[in-house]
């Protein structure tokens, strides 16, 4: 059996930035050992398999150890390919997924993810993330992941947490971000204990972010920058309960996977 595969830089517009996924459409459903160990082999934060179902297509993403709930990258990663290489006179698709209906639009070069916004709520910090991050938030909040905020980006650039103390958390990951030098805002985000230390840039990050920066700034049009190594650029709005999230995304590499 060949499997195409796909691997393509989002939330960037140059090559070998952004965060690469893998995406692998699919004729019908692996066994999901099969997919999980696909995305371990690739090794990359994300795996995306998608499979037309009616007028969508359901859609999969894996970490190299584990399925998740939602990814916004590799969705935007999959909406590339779709309109590329499956439908290239179309400009949205529609996913279906874990966390529900997904919608991307493709406008010019850039494409639009439509996800649900995130509620936060005040929190404390475990004993786990004190003793990992090197200095203290102003403000503390969770959603599916802790949401540290800072004073500056400075800090955000100069925090190096202590992975192995964030293992256990009982969220996802932990995201910090602070008020941006030539963007509205900047992020990174650490979840070591699905094997990604830290995610050169988080799509679903922003479905808590622009919530939050959106009251704080008392605007609905964001520009976010994700300080990974990598680095990532990301347009956002605020609208209603959702959060719009669009980026360019550059292809690096097509190919197959040979399954005996």
């Amino acid at each position: 059996m060949k499997i195409p595969i796909y691997q393509i830089d989002t939330f960037t517009g140059n090559l070998f930035s952004g965060n690469p996924a893998a995406v692998c459409p699919l004729e019908k459903w692996l066994d999901e050992s099969i997919l999980q160990s696909i995305a371990a082999e690739n090794n990359q934060s994300e795996t995306a398999f998608f499979v037309k179902e009616s007028n969508a297509y359901r859609i999969k993403w894996f970490t190299p150890v584990c399925e998740v709930d939602l990814c916004g990258h590799a969705t935007l990663a999959s909406a590339y390919v779709y309109f590329r290489y499956t439908n290239s006179e179309s400009d949205i698709i529609k996913f279906l997924s874990r966390s529900g209906e997904l919608i991307v639009t493709k406008n010019a070069d850039l494409l639009s993810l439509n996800f649900p916004s995130k509620n936060l709520k005040s929190s404390k910090l475990s004993q786990d993330i004190i003793d990992a991050v090197n200095i203290e938030p102003i403000e503390v909040f969770k959603s599916d992941d802790y949401i540290l905020i800072y004073d500056n980006q400075d800090q955000i650039i100069q925090l190096d947490p202590i992975m192995e103390k964030l293992k256990d958390i009982d969220l996802r990951g932990v995201i910090v971000s602070a008020p941006g030098i030539n963007c509205d805002f900047v992020s990174r985000f650490f979840a070591p204990k699905f094997g990604i230390n830290e995610d050169p840039v988080t799509g679903s990050a922003h479905c808590s972010l622009v919530p939050y920066w959106s009251d704080k700034l008392g605007k609905n049009t964001l520009h976010a920058i994700q300080l990974s190594k990598r680095g990532g650029e990301l347009f956002c709005e605020m609208k209603g309960d959702r959060v719009i999230i669009s980026g360019k995304v550059v292809e690096y590499m097509n190919g197959q996977i040979i399954l005996n």
